[in-house]
């Protein structure tokens, strides 16, 4: 059975404007969150890591699989209205988050819709709240803004205007992160940089 609720990821609307995106509190049911959390690859380096740099057990890997599956690219083809059935699907995991993360950014173009799928304990911090934003200067002008709370997925197309970012935050903050991508060339590269970011930030903090 799967971990993921995607009869509340299909009734949940999509907000059209600036760009497409949803929220889905509750997207990982809450039943499997105290076991996938439990699970959580141990990472003590900022950044993101491809899933073949970290080690984590049966729940989180079920995730994974669930997360792979095609049910849930029909739904997010659905969604999106992108078919992303033959769309090469990336996947990273973060857990710290540091001082200088949540700029005000988009996507490369590379990546056609990002979801990510949060992992922490009820949100406490000020900072680290994902905020969707109407422009690229203001970090307070945000259409919504999402806490990271465990269970709760936010997932975007990505346009020349899907601006996001969060205010500051130093410590745990732990998510999944899939991506479409436009094709398996880029994701090769970029799972490539990624890997050895996460190679050099393990040499960094003393990490065998």
């Amino acid at each position: 059975m799967s971990h993921l609720d995607i009869t509340a990821f299909a009734r949940t609307p999509l907000t059209e404007t600036p760009f497409p995106f949803l929220v889905v509190p509750e997207f990982l049911k809450p039943e499997a969150l105290a076991a996938v959390a439990a699970d959580f690859p141990k990472i003590s380096e900022p950044g993101l890591m491809p899933l073949d740099e970290l080690h984590y057990g049966p729940a989180f890997a079920a995730l994974i699989d669930d997360i792979r599956g095609g049910e849930l690219a029909a739904a997010f083809s659905e969604k999106f209205g992108i078919d992303l059935a033959r769309r090469p699907l990336m996947i990273t995991v973060r857990g710290r988050c540091q001082a200088k993360d949540g700029r005000i950014h988009t996507d490369s173009e590379s990546k056609l819709v990002t979801a990510l799928l949060y992992l922490n304990p009820p949100w406490q911090g000020e900072g680290g709240r994902l905020r969707f934003l109407r422009g690229p200067e203001d970090l307070d002008d945000a259409i919504a803004e999402v806490s990271p709370d465990g269970g709760t997925l936010a997932a975007f197309r990505r346009t020349a205007c899907s601006y996001h970012g969060h205010q500051p935050y130093v410590g745990e903050r732990r998510y999944v992160m899939f991506n479409w991508m436009a094709d398996a060339g880029v994701r090769g590269r970029e799972l490539l940089r990624h890997r050895i970011s996460a190679r050099v930030k393990r040499v960094l903090h003393g990490v065998a």
